[in-house]
């Protein structure tokens, strides 16, 4: 049986938790023996969006081409996880429009446990103002209005975060229903 490849897609404000849940989701998803990779933002920015800046057009510009790839490995069978900010929903929408079996997962987080559990010291440089147009500082996050799955991660461990988004996966067909789950 051909696997059917789909991309999950995770956003959410900086230090949210998106880079720890693909590593994680992405550990799951290969012992079950799905082909995955992730496209992190920050590597994405190193490799494949060297380059670009953080004003509006480059930050869409870098989601776009976060979105093809993940398109050309859905395309494939692979599963695609996708952790960047991708503060704008409208180009979240062209992602998902693009890509077509897209889950879109809101790694929801408040702004003060971001900037609690901020290791690059970002969040700090951003309140001084050193950081100009960082995302939820002084640049806007639009969290999604219908995400296929909403993981709170201020107040899950991230074990559970992993097992609410598998638990949407098999919800929404991506994988088979656990024995035992109600279908």
């Amino acid at each position: 049986m051909e696997r059917r490849g789909f991309t999950i897609w995770l956003t959410g404000l900086p230090s949210a938790g998106k880079s720890t849940l693909a590593e994680l989701i992405t550990r799951r998803l290969r012992a079950g023996g799905h082909p995955v990779e992730i496209l992190d933002g920050d590597e994405v920015r190193v490799r494949l969006s060297k380059g670009l800046g953080f004003s509006r057009e480059d930050r869409d510009e870098n989601i776009r081409r976060i979105a093809y790839v993940a398109k050309l490995l859905t395309r494939t069978g692979a599963v695609a996880v996708t952790a960047a900010i991708s503060p704008y929903r409208a180009t979240r929408d062209e992602a998902r429009a693009e890509i077509k079996d897209f889950v879109e997962v809101h790694v929801a987080c408040p702004l003060e446990a971001c900037i609690r559990r901020d290791v690059k010291g970002l969040y700090k440089k951003a309140l001084r103002g050193e950081i100009p147009a960082f995302t939820g500082i002084s640049d806007p996050y639009e969290p999604p209005e219908t995400p296929e799955v909403v993981v709170k991660t201020d107040c899950e461990t991230p074990e559970e975060s992993v097992e609410n988004i598998l638990q949407g996966l098999r919800r929404l067909g991506y994988l088979p229903a656990e024995p035992g789950e109600a279908t």
